[in-house]
């Protein structure tokens, strides 16, 4: 039977995620998985986790276990604005809803202030999960480009003055995928221009607490003096991913809307997960295991940055993380990304993300890949590395 007929429209533009997919091959030990955006799973704190675990489900089982608020396990908001509050990121109308995952709260956002054809700006490249979130309610994505230091100030005025913009989305600590910061210039430009065009900002920050180099930079949140900024967060990369423990802070009235959308969505976030949440961040050192956890990225990330220097040839160029999991590579425009993406599967067992991923057209060829340094030892990134290495040398020359 042909169900293209029945399905809804909003559902044509849809693709599987190249991440998600990745996901499936790395369930193949064999493979060495430069792909991926989790922690190292050697940093989880799982003695911490089993030991509270069980004490949860031994003293306060049937609360854990029982349906939960729609916004969140009270003692978890508490600690979480606690969070927030640490990079000023709280304003005094907000409200905080605890969502499955950052990725909810992105969605949450979607779908109460995004109708069809509403015009929304993301940097070009940006998130692939934002990118499927907003193409689900028939928004019409605007790329905008990224320069060392964050989105294209100038390119993203004239994209405002010559389109109705309602939204603008940005990861300014440690981009996904191109693992840049945003400076302190362009987040007050940023501000300055969705006043004076009138449109919201979606700050998205899952990476934030991950620097191991450089200066922290104020979150765009704590600059904002007219509740245009919506701020995401998570504690997927310092805790656990699989927990799904995510966060939206937005004014009030923002607020209220989402969390009708989500009890129609998932009710809540699981109770359980929640209070492991809670008790991570009310009894385990958390500012030493985020220190210990950026001491391993930045290891991991010079040491790639090193490899690639070494077999990288000479015309293709990366950026230079302080901070996140990741690093995007520019190629010549002869490679296809995608096709070699393929053949690194293929003939060596080394997974990447090719750049089209992260595209508002992703159709359309690309020669950037994205490389994740979070998860695999130090012997595989040299190996994976060199076997990319190898074939762009055969297609580029040294």
């Amino acid at each position: 039977m042909d169900y293209n007929r029945y399905m809804a429209k909003r559902a044509v533009p849809l693709k599987a995620s190249g991440i998600r997919e990745m996901f499936k091959l790395m369930a193949d030990p064999s493979v060495i998985s430069l792909a991926g955006g989790s922690p190292d799973p050697n940093l989880f704190p799982t003695d911490f986790l089993a030991e509270v675990s069980k004490e949860i489900l031994e003293n306060n089982g049937k609360k854990a276990l029982a349906y939960g608020t729609t916004d969140g396990y009270a003692p978890l908001k508490e600690e979480l604005i606690k969070r927030a509050k640490m990079v000023n990121a709280v304003a005094e109308n907000d409200k905080i809803i605890v969502t499955t995952g950052a990725q909810q709260a992105i969605d949450l956002i979607a779908r109460v202030l995004v109708e069809d054809e509403d015009i929304i700006v993301v940097e070009n490249p940006s998130f692939v999960g934002t990118l499927n979130s907003l193409r689900s309610v028939r928004a019409k994505l605007i790329g905008v480009s990224l320069e060392d230091d964050g989105m294209n100030m100038t390119e993203l005025e004239e994209t405002l003055k010559n389109n109705n913009v309602k939204l603008i989305y940005t990861i300014p600590n440690f981009q996904n995928p191109a693992g840049i910061t945003m400076s302190y210039e362009k987040r007050l430009k940023m501000l300055e221009l969705a006043s004076k065009y009138d449109c919201l900002i979606i700050e998205d920050n899952p990476y934030g607490d991950l620097r191991f180099s450089g200066e922290d930079v104020a979150t765009i949140k704590s600059l904002d003096k007219e509740g245009r900024v919506m701020y995401v967060g998570s504690l997927s990369k310092i805790l656990s991913p699989g927990l799904r423990i995510g966060y939206l802070v937005a004014d009030a009235e923002i607020c209220d809307k989402a969390e009708i959308v989500k009890q129609v969505n998932d009710v809540h976030t699981p109770c359980l997960t929640q209070m492991i949440a809670c008790e991570f961040l009310k009894r385990f050192d958390v500012e030493e295991h985020i220190k210990k956890s950026c001491e391993v990225y930045g290891e991991k990330c010079k040491f790639m940055l090193d490899c690639m220097d070494k077999y990288f040839p000479k015309s293709v160029t990366w950026t230079k993380p302080e901070g996140g999991l990741f690093i995007l590579v520019n190629c010549p425009s002869s490679i296809d990304a995608g096709a070699l993406s393929i053949e690194a599967i293929k003939n060596y067992k080394v997974a990447f993300v090719p750049g089209n991923n992260f595209s508002t057209d992703i159709g359309k060829k690309s020669s950037m890949f994205r490389l994740n340094y979070s998860t695999m030892p130090k012997e595989k990134i040299e190996e994976g590395i060199k076997a990319i290495g190898k074939m762009l040398t055969e297609k580029l020359g040294n």
